[in-house]
């Protein structure tokens, strides 16, 4: 899943030339910027050039900055903006780079890990995305500065789960008739996988987007487009009682037995969360929003 929150000040120097501030002590308020060479004009390549070469000019042996988060934290934010605008193999090579000079101390490399993980894995964050975040934990598996590997090793795991581009994990799920269901019984050009809890103010208004949507409506009126949702949790009172607020012509089924968190089949780390699949069922956007699908929906069809 990937979001666009490119800030003003980065779309300005990917389309003119930065200017290079003197590295001094009395300087630390701002981020050393690189400057873009004036021959790279079009915007991929400048977004690749600044993705690459975006800590060039930055000092990870001065600890100092470990305690302006108003410089760093800001400059990871807007490097993230960037890495957004490169294809995952770039950005996961200069993540490990950039991780690999922070390795000059642990406490750089610790603080800066430790970002990544509230603006990359954090469920309460806009930019969550895995892809982005496997580098990272791969990074941190592979350097001696952490030693305790059992919470990355298990996030890896996860993180690894159900990709993009991937088949997602098959299911069985039951009806309120009592019916079995599974994932791949299913066949549709699009399926919609949405996990939701009962009470959920989220869930309510995603559920109320999706109703709503033009695109979708349309893709299902066509037989096109399969909208599940999936209860993950075993309280089926609550469930029962939540039956008449989802869509009647969405599949409304609950996981017996909470398989899927048990086991953990899909990382449900925030709920709701929305996976939409196609024909083959092949992951098109993993853990993402109901802007994401509308907009693929509008792109595509």
């Amino acid at each position: 899943m990937k979001y666009f929150f490119l800030s003003l000040s980065l779309l300005i120097f990917l389309n003119c030339n930065g200017q290079q501030s003197k590295n001094t002590t009395a300087e630390r308020a701002a981020f050393q910027m690189v400057s873009i060479p004036g021959m790279i004009v079009e915007h991929t390549d400048r977004a690749n050039y600044l993705a690459k070469h975006y800590w060039d000019n930055f000092d990870f042996a001065d600890t100092a900055y470990i305690h302006l988060p108003q410089i760093t934290e800001q400059a990871l934010v807007d490097y993230i903006d960037v890495l957004f605008l490169v294809p995952d193999t770039v950005a996961s090579a200069v993540i490990k780079d950039m991780l690999q000079k922070a390795a000059v101390d642990s406490g750089m490399f610790t603080y800066f890990t430790n970002l990544y993980e509230k603006y990359l894995y954090d469920p309460n964050s806009p930019m969550r995305n895995d892809e982005l975040y496997i580098p990272v934990l791969e990074a941190a598996l592979a350097s001696p500065i952490v030693t305790e590997k059992i919470r990355p090793a298990h996030l890896l795991e996860l993180a690894r789960k159900n990709r993009v581009g991937e088949k997602a994990a098959d299911f069985t799920c039951t009806l309120a008739n009592g019916k079995n269901e599974t994932l791949y019984a299913i066949r549709s050009d699009y399926t919609l996988l949405f996990f939701y809890n009962p009470g959920c103010h989220t869930c309510k208004e995603i559920m109320e987007q999706l109703a709503s949507s033009l695109s979708v409506n349309y893709l299902m009126q066509e037989k096109r487009l399969t909208i599940i949702a999936v209860y993950p949790d075993e309280d089926l009172t609550e469930w029962n009682m939540y039956l008449s607020q989802v869509p009647g012509e969405w599949i409304n089924a609950y996981d017996k037995g909470a398989k899927i968190q048990n086991e953990e089949i899909y990382d449900l780390k925030a709920i709701p969360a929305l996976y939409l699949l196609d024909k083959d069922k092949r992951v098109i956007l993993k853990d993402t929003t109901f802007e994401q699908v509308e907009n693929y929906f509008r792109q595509t069809n």
